[in-house]
């Protein structure tokens, strides 16, 4: 690959960035889910989180900065990725078919009051979309992460992060900027007792 390609990747990368760091609607859902997600620990509720292939790295990395730390030392928090368990994807995959293998789990560990937080490039995966029809019918508060293509997510889901881009590297590189600035808004917010009752 040439200097000139890899320039053009960043550029490509920048530019989109740029554009949802000027983008209030954007921000403002960043915000919305960040709020959510603190409600819901604050209540002693969990974060759940799904996605497929690279968005299933995501989801994982996102769970490690919530349990863990983002940057401040604090309480581990509760939130579990539901791509990690190999002997459930399988035997769920086997037993009821691809599509059921984050809805089996969210039904099995979804409680009234928790947030699932669903990541999908395109909005159209329909293990996605069975996992969403779960969380709504165990009274989990929704939010999706998605690209320019899912925007029909928006019928399903509480609140909607929606990438400025239909190219899927970008809109992972996307998510993640976000993701990032939840974990930190989350801390910062159970630190200060921001939106305590």
């Amino acid at each position: 690959m040439s200097q000139n390609q890899i320039a053009t990747h960043f550029q490509q990368s920048l530019a989109a960035l740029e554009r949802a760091a000027n983008d209030a609607a954007l921000l403002a859902v960043t915000s919305d889910i960040a709020l959510a997600i603190v409600d819901a620990i604050r209540s002693g509720n969990k974060v759940l989180l799904i996605g497929n292939g690279g968005s299933a790295a995501d989801a994982q990395h996102i769970a490690s900065e919530i349990v863990g730390r983002y940057r401040k030392e604090r309480p581990g928090y509760a939130a579990v990725a539901l791509t990690t368990d190999t002997s459930a994807l399988t035997a769920i995959s086997n037993d009821y078919g691809f599509e059921q293998i984050f809805a089996r789990q969210v039904e099995s560990l979804g409680r009234p009051g928790d947030v699932l937080l669903a990541l999908s490039t395109s909005g159209q995966s329909p293990n996605i979309l069975a996992a969403l029809a779960a969380a709504r019918q165990r009274g989990l508060v929704i939010a999706g992460f998605t690209g320019l293509k899912g925007k029909s997510l928006h019928d399903v889901c509480d609140h909607l992060f929606v990438a400025p881009s239909d190219d899927t590297p970008v809109i992972q590189q996307i998510h993640m900027t976000a993701a990032h600035a939840i974990c930190d808004s989350v801390e910062r917010a159970l630190a200060d007792g921001v939106g305590d009752k």
